[in-house]
């Protein structure tokens, strides 16, 4: 009995989220974007203008991560504000917690992971993949690794990506493909890995 009470509130919540997704796309004109944030505010994250996020951050303390204006995150991005070790090793306690401030115009790329007690500068790229253990103060830098380390500035990364870069703005599908499969001349390729000796 109350697993069917159980899943039959699920189906009411899913048709009411189709339907005040179905009344803003509609009547109110909003990109599914501005309603993935507008659903993440009421949640109690915090998040500034201009903002594109690509990932659902899935933290048990959302009202713990702030996200400045301007700021882009990529798919599969972890923020975790939380850290429940300390419950096998310290009696009495189960966890410990930190905010997480993203600056104004930052980019996470894709799978990188922020922990408990973070902050990016203003200005921060995090390289795909990177694991950001510690503040990043200094602003306009480009971070990767495990742990992210400052490997350049942000104006070097653009002078040596600069040959490469497209503009896919306001582009379907189709037009992003033949504009990339004409331009072969701009696709980055990477060097060889140094040998270990």
């Amino acid at each position: 009995s109350r697993n069917c009470e159980r899943d039959e509130f699920m189906v009411i919540k899913r048709i009411y989220s189709k339907l005040r997704h179905w009344y803003n796309r509609k009547w109110l004109h909003k990109t599914e974007m501005d309603i993935k944030i507008e659903e993440m505010r009421r949640r109690g994250y915090i998040i500034g203008e201009k903002c594109h996020l690509y990932s659902a951050l899935g933290t048990a303390e959302p009202y713990l991560v702030e996200i400045k204006d301007n700021v882009t995150i990529s798919y599969d991005v972890s923020v975790i504000t939380h850290d429940n070790a300390p419950i096998k090793v310290i009696e009495g306690a189960t966890d410990i917690v930190g905010k997480i401030v993203i600056g104004n115009n930052c980019f996470i790329g894709a799978r990188a992971i922020l922990l408990p007690g973070v902050s990016l500068a203003d200005n921060t790229i995090v390289a795909a993949g990177s694991v950001v253990a510690n503040s990043i103060t200094q602003p306009g830098v480009v971070v990767a690794g495990n742990p992210a380390r400052i490997i350049c500035t942000t104006e070097d990364y653009a002078k040596k990506n600069y040959t490469y870069c497209f503009n896919f703005d306001n582009m379907n599908f189709e037009a992003k493909k033949k504009c990339i499969l004409t331009h072969e001349e701009k696709w980055i390729h990477r060097s060889e890995m140094k040998k270990y000796r």
